[in-house]
């Protein structure tokens, strides 16, 4: 057999020799290698890099110059085309330690990266596969698999999984779901709705989306994506696979697929080029059928470290002096999906040492936190915050979380944990933080117990962050500078350079990368306290608290735009309801 690319030599060289040569090894060490390779056998490269005597790079190096191979260090997967490798599966791939790189129209040659240039059997399968001599290029197989998951992410597209579908898929949908273990781009052998579903979760986990939203409507199905806060299209797939992709999801939930009338909940867990995702999924019934919308829980993208998240210096001391008090409520508001678990999350995460016992009541249990106890609601079998809460307070906790306060039964039992000894976070929607107080005292919470137990009201959205990449500066209009708070433009902009979105390939043409938080810390000094427990209204409270030195969200926000983290209309479409 024959391999384009291969030098016919007599005898090549023995790869130790070649080592040794290239300076990497030393005599001994080869030696010792060879002893190994005596007794239990295997290839003398492997047994050097487990010794640690030399690493992938000087293998393959060496592997190239004894066959005489072209050798390179990286690969570029952004000019590989896809279509190379259409027809095999990710898995099959990377158990060859292979890529196709390029089939030029000219010659009659494939050219392909390898990590082991000895897998002849592999080099078999793809002359047979494209009809072409094979030209092998060694690289390291770390190289080999950054390029390969790149290019394999690139072919699973939405858009270019619904241009291959047909009317012939409908019956093909598998109904036979094993333990989700796999690497969901290895399925690409699969049928073409499930290709379609997995291209879909792959696009909306490589774009850092939050959210899937599938919705049906007459004529077509849409997948959005929420990403940063806001919704986005990302395709639109013609209605007669509405019930297979339907059917495909909630099989992968462990759902009931011939419930269709009434909503259903459930968990999905899957693998995503080697990263384990959580999947919280929810189906309801409208005209036009099912709609479904999938929360993304991506474990490793998570920010558990409170320096990361937005805060000011100044807030940011404050916190961390308030969640090392031995009792005490702090209370984190704000709107559904304004970060203030993650809050939470990062200030348990803070203070989590094996001296305390810190215990959760969630629903649901978002991130597994090692060392900390979580509980999850379940209403079915009548287990509520409040009933958890109480559970929790007989097992001698230091520091207690509660996930959301919505009854007067919850409150009161955060409050009573709080006066005996314990210290409580807990999550409460409303707008600002002066309002939290108005919303414990509408659920019945006398104001005496929410003056005395509560510390800190923190409020919280998140703003959208210019991609530093392609921020463009320019000169805002004084209207804008004067509806963040700035009454003398002129001065302002003398100091500081504003910035807007642009848009570019690292962020996707949002103009916009991450997001970071923006706070009001409401701390409850004596002046507030007073107020508390005369029944202020917020706005009063708000007032005290202002004048005590606290920022409010807005003041947050437009210190953030002159740090050229976000812009204007960032800052006022997230507070607009709070002025």
């Amino acid at each position: 057999m024959a391999v384009a690319g291969i030098e016919s030599r007599p005898g090549p060289r023995r790869i130790g020799e070649i080592l040794v040569e290239m300076g990497v090894a030393s005599d001994a060490s080869v030696q010792n290698a060879l002893e190994v390779q005596r007794d239990k056998g295997g290839r003398l490269g492997e047994i050097l890099m487990a010794m640690q005597a030399v690493d992938e790079r000087d293998v393959a190096r060496a592997l190239s110059s004894q066959l005489g191979l072209r050798y390179t260090e990286t690969l570029d997967a952004d000019r590989i085309d896809p279509k190379l490798v259409s027809g095999m599966t990710l898995g099959y791939v990377r158990q060859n330690g292979f890529l196709p790189l390029e089939a030029p129209e000219d010659e009659d040659i494939l050219r392909v990266a390898v990590s082991d240039p000895l897998n002849v059997a592999a080099v078999d399968d793809l002359r047979v596969l494209f009809n072409r001599e094979v030209e092998l290029v060694v690289a390291p197989a770390s190289a080999v698999q950054a390029a390969m998951h790149r290019v394999f992410d690139r072919r699973a597209g939405a858009d270019q999984v619904v241009d291959d579908l047909n009317e012939e898929d409908l019956g093909t949908i598998a109904h036979d779901l094993e333990e989700q273990t796999k690497d969901i781009l290895d399925e690409d052998d699969e049928a073409p709705i499930i290709r379609l579903v997995n291209s879909i979760l792959n696009q909306a986990i490589k774009e850092r989306a939050s959210d899937i939203h599938i919705e049906p409507f007459e004529r077509s199905i849409m997948v959005r994506f929420r990403k940063d806060g806001v919704l986005k299209e990302i395709v639109q797939a013609p209605k007669r696979f509405q019930a297979s992709i339907a059917s495909r999801i909630k099989i992968m939930g462990n759902l009931n697929i011939a419930e269709k009338r009434l909503p259903q909940d459930g968990r999905i867990r899957i693998k995503i080029a080697g990263r384990d995702v959580d999947l919280r999924l929810s189906t309801v019934p409208t005209s036009y059928g099912e709609r479904i919308v999938l929360r993304i829980l991506d474990k490793q993208s998570v920010i558990l470290d409170l320096t990361s998240l937005g805060f000011r210096d100044e807030n940011l001391r404050v916190i961390e002096t308030l969640i090392e008090r031995p009792h005490g409520i702090i209370l984190v508001t704000g709107p559904t999906g304004s970060g203030k678990t993650t809050t939470l999350y990062a200030a348990l995460s803070r203070i989590n040492t094996p001296d305390k016992n810190i215990l959760t009541i969630e629903d649901p249990v978002e991130y597994q936190i090692q060392g900390i106890g979580q509980m999850q609601v379940n209403r079915k079998i009548d287990f509520t915050f409040a009933r958890g809460l109480r559970a929790i307070l007989r097992q001698d906790p230091d520091v207690v979380l509660i996930g959301e306060i919505r009854d007067l039964e919850t409150a009161e039992n955060a409050i009573q944990a709080a006066l005996t000894g314990h210290l409580v976070f807990a999550t409460l929607h409303t707008n600002d933080a002066p309002g939290a107080f108005t919303r414990l005292t509408d659920m019945g919470v006398e104001p005496f117990l929410s003056a005395s137990s509560v510390i800190a009201v923190m409020g919280q959205r998140l703003v959208r962050q210019l991609c530093k990449t392609c921020r463009e500066p320019y000169v805002p209009l004084r209207d804008e500078l004067e509806k963040i708070g700035y009454a003398d433009p002129e001065a302002v902009l003398r100091e500081h350079t504003f910035y807007r979105a642009a848009g570019c390939e690292e962020c996707f043409g949002s103009g916009y990368r991450g997001r970071k938080g923006i706070h009001e810390m409401m701390l409850v000094g004596d002046e507030v306290r007073s107020q508390v427990m005369q029944n202020a209204p917020a706005n009063v409270l708000k007032r005290v608290a202002t004048e005590a030195g606290m920022k409010t969200l807005r003041e947050d926000g437009a210190l953030k735009v002159l740090d050229g983290l976000t812009t204007i209309d960032e800052v006022m479409r997230v507070t607009a309801e709070d002025h």
